[in-house]
């Protein structure tokens, strides 16, 4: 697998471009403003009732409503959240896109379950940083770079992958690394990741772990310290030096406690499961859920949150991180 760093990118392919990027949370204000740095001409398109409005403005990026920045823009990337941007697509981008304009993305879910078709004569890439936003920015502005994917939909001009290859480089990626993939893979594989381990199955093996603990009569105080506390300690090592590290760095008593006895917990059971998701993704059944969820409201992602914000690890932790006099203080 080739692996492209800076000298590998042209970021003069973009120097005399003029470059949307719609949307400011996140990931937007990253890509902005580190485009900005990188000496780029640079616009975010947002609602005029946006409250990241006067917030890119104090940052000294110039700010449209996007319909306009699209219009202007030799270059629109498309940082709105997947819910939105079928919408935003119909109503302010695709009148405004002229032939020869690059549409970039994020994240490939519009694409890939054809809710975004753009025309023949548009450039469609993806520049995917695999980190959030703010260490997006904070890596840059330290002189280093998170490693990104990109991935080339259409290609009318000839040139995507060298512009998404700029892209990359001016948000600091290729100081990293960039891999090359493909609009499906990453979609499929970030799906597929947010579901089955990162958001879905490790947040799931925690409630569990802390129920089994208080319903053996544990206090729920040592339950969440041990089941979500130190679950922080393990990822740091996990994101450092990968299982091998973090096995190194336990003790020898909870290595082979987990190496025994964690195969128990995720059989092979767990394993269908995760084929299962996976088919879900892959098949575009998850997509057309999701895309139904958002069209009724989201009734059932409320009634979800609401559940999550009442489980008792969440107001036992609420109580035991005021303790904590380090972290951020704003409870979620």
């Amino acid at each position: 697998m080739k692996v492209y760093y800076d000298q590998d990118a042209n970021l003069s392919l973009l120097e005399d471009k003029k470059i949307a990027v719609l949307g400011y949370g996140s990931q937007g204000h990253a890509h902005a403003l580190n485009l900005k740095d990188s000496g780029m001409n640079v616009c975010v398109g947002l609602r005029k009732s946006s409250a990241s409005w006067q917030e890119a403005e104090t940052a000294g990026v110039a700010v449209k409503e996007v319909a306009e920045a699209v219009k202007w823009a030799d270059v629109i990337m498309v940082l709105l959240p997947d819910q939105t941007q079928k919408s935003v697509y119909r109503t302010a981008i695709e009148p405004n896109l002229k032939a020869g304009d690059t549409l970039a993305f994020a994240h490939g879910f519009n694409i890939h379950y054809k809710e975004i078709v753009p025309a023949k004569e548009i450039d469609v890439i993806m520049i995917a940083p695999k980190s959030p936003g703010h260490l997006v920015r904070r890596t840059f502005q330290q002189g280093n770079g998170t490693p990104c994917l990109i991935a080339v939909e259409q290609d009318y001009s000839g040139k995507a992958k060298e512009m998404a290859l700029a892209w990359a480089k001016g948000i600091g990626g290729t100081r990293a690394g960039v891999i090359e993939t493909t609009f499906k893979n990453e979609t499929e594989t970030d799906l597929f990741g947010e579901q089955a381990v990162l958001c879905g199955g490790s947040a799931e093996l925690i409630k569990a772990g802390f129920e089994v603990l208080t319903e053996a009569g544990y206090p729920p105080e040592l339950a969440y310290f041990e089941c979500m506390h130190e679950m922080k300690l393990i990822v740091d090592l996990y994101y450092e030096g990968g299982l091998s590290r973090m096995n190194y760095s336990v003790s020898d008593t909870a290595e082979y406690g987990g190496m025994t006895r964690g195969p128990r917990v995720i059989t092979e059971a767990s394993k269908d499961a995760m084929r299962q998701v996976l088919k879900e993704v892959q098949d575009g059944s998850f997509a057309k859920e999701w895309i139904a969820e958002n069209e009724q409201g989201q009734p059932n992602l409320q009634k979800l949150r609401e559940a999550n914000r009442n489980h008792t690890i969440e107001t036992v932790g609420a109580e035991l991180r005021k303790m904590m006099s380090w972290l951020p203080k704003k409870e979620s």
